[in-house]
């Protein structure tokens, strides 16, 4: 069954908790979402209210993908740039899909739903993300049309002597 993405849903406290499960969850099964493991939901909590804020600010807009029984299974976060010259495309951060979904496709039908999301809002002819280096992610993102354009090497320090380059990654809207 796929997922139900909400573009701005209502922020409750049940969907705090979704989001914090979700993230530490994929933070400890390795995933590659600014945390490595063990991560417990409260220390995760702080960035999480900076995503908030963000969004009560009107910088950045919540995706959300909920499974058939209502848990939090997919999220994304997309923030419009605050440059003058560069309001034409935004940046999307924090994309997780459950470990318990792996392998089902919902991390590119996240990622189309993303997509469709920022072609609805104004003036945005592309999305930017960045993603660490050494799992494949560029390889994943790739099949989903997004181009490389540019790669710091080591730039991302996972643990002492593991450091992981920043790759750069660019979908064209138009």
């Amino acid at each position: 069954m796929a997922l139900t993405f909400t573009f701005d849903p209502a922020v409750t406290p049940d969907l705090r908790d979704g989001i914090l499960d979700l993230w530490a969850d994929v933070s400890n099964a390795g995933g590659a979402v600014g945390f490595v493991p063990p991560v417990t939901p409260e220390a995760i909590r702080p960035e999480l209210v900076k995503h908030f804020a963000a969004m009560t600010e009107g910088r950045t807009r919540l995706l959300v993908g909920h499974d058939e029984a209502g848990k939090v299974a997919a999220t994304a976060f997309l923030t419009l740039n605050t440059h003058r010259l560069m309001t034409h495309w935004l940046w999307l951060y924090t994309v997780m899909v459950h470990p318990r979904h792996q392998g089902k496709g919902y991390g590119r039908d996240l990622l189309a739903a993303a997509e469709d999301a920022a072609r609805g809002l104004d003036g945005i002819e592309a999305i930017r993300l960045t993603c660490r280096g050494g799992l494949g992610l560029e390889r994943f993102y790739g099949s989903c049309g997004y181009k490389e354009v540019g790669r710091i090497p080591g730039a991302i320090r996972v643990a002492p002597g593991d450091d992981r380059d920043d790759v750069i990654m660019l979908l064209p809207l138009g």
